[in-house]
């Protein structure tokens, strides 16, 4: 089965997700990739050592900004002549624009949120969650090419130590894509690792009492060197950003230690973070569902405990 996979890079840099679609995509069948932007130098050789043979790259000014139409001209040029079985995205704002678009374009099947791929009986299959999470469920698709869009946090980059190929490929861009122009783009200010990328995150609840209750966070995670996440309910409360939301419909993290401070533990949440290396839990009611899925549960006031092991935390590190 011969696969692309769409590579989002962002400030030099290709993006986690898209490395580890493209991995599982290596171990599914043939892998290829596509970049798609403005000044490429090396992202394809990365690419590369990731698993594609063979990587398309269209090098254009006009792709500078990350707008998504002017990526679907190029993916609809590209899918329509290079005989693809299916196409994948990792899951992010761009990527969901993105494939969206060629859906539409191709009249091809769109299968989101998915949590794994696998190949049965010359067949794609996807798993998908329904019922809140509860259950996984196998998807297909009626049509070809089969276009994908995967959780984020689903696989995790496997450097192969391959090359690939590098072919370009000439701007097909169409006038009415080229109509949007981004005015402004706001960057994130953030001095640790994005919760994607972190190796430990401290995540805070509604047991926080306030905004205020994530100072106490913040200086935890920066003791361990780690990021800071919120619930679902923090973030609608307006108590911390969207961006660090874990969850249903935030995003899926897969730290080293994730450190739940006041979560009660929804399914919602969960499945945000179930596939953690270590998870702690404090919280002061020990019913509280989180404690049936963490490995090490403390039942206490965060509001005494989050302070005194900041302060352990940092005299180990200083010592």
């Amino acid at each position: 089965m011969k696969f692309l996979v769409f590579l989002e890079h962002h400030e030099g840099k290709l993006q986690k997700d898209s490395l580890g679609v493209l991995g599982k995509a290596a171990a599914l069948g043939e892998a290829e990739a596509v970049l798609l932007g403005s000044e490429l130098e090396g992202l394809a050789a990365d690419a590369g050592r990731f698993g594609a043979q063979r990587v398309y790259v269209m090098d254009d000014v006009l792709l500078a900004k990350p707008l998504p139409q002017p990526r679907v001209d190029a993916l609809e040029t590209l899918v329509g002549e290079g005989g693809f079985d299916a196409v994948l995205f990792g899951a992010s704002v761009l990527s969901a624009d993105v494939a969206a678009g060629l859906a539409a374009r191709l009249d091809a099947g769109l299968n989101y949120d998915l949590t794994d791929l696998a190949v049965e009986g010359g067949e794609l299959v996807g798993k998908r969650p329904a019922l809140g999470d509860s259950v996984y469920v196998d998807v297909g698709w009626r049509s070809e090419p089969r276009l994908a869009l995967v959780r984020s946090g689903t696989f995790e980059p496997q450097e192969s130590g391959g090359s690939a190929e590098v072919e370009k490929l000439e701007s097909r861009l169409q006038d009415f894509s080229l109509a949007a122009t981004m005015v402004e783009q706001a960057h994130e200010e953030s001095e640790g690792p994005s919760i994607e990328d972190a190796d430990v995150i401290v995540a805070g609840g509604r047991g926080l009492g306030g905004p205020e209750g994530f100072a106490a966070v913040e200086e935890l995670a920066k003791a361990l060197g780690g990021a800071v996440a919120a619930t679902r309910a923090v973030v609608d409360a307006g108590w911390y950003p969207y961006s660090a939301q874990v969850g249903q419909t935030g995003k899926t993290v897969s730290p080293k230690l994730y450190l739940a401070v006041g979560i009660s533990g929804a399914i919602q949440h969960k499945v945000g973070m179930q596939s953690s290396g270590l998870i702690v839990a404090i919280n002061k009611d020990p019913n509280a569902p989180i404690f049936e899925y963490a490995d090490l549960g403390v039942v206490g006031d965060l509001n005494e405990i989050l302070p005194k092991l900041t302060e352990l935390v940092r005299a180990r590190r200083a010592a």
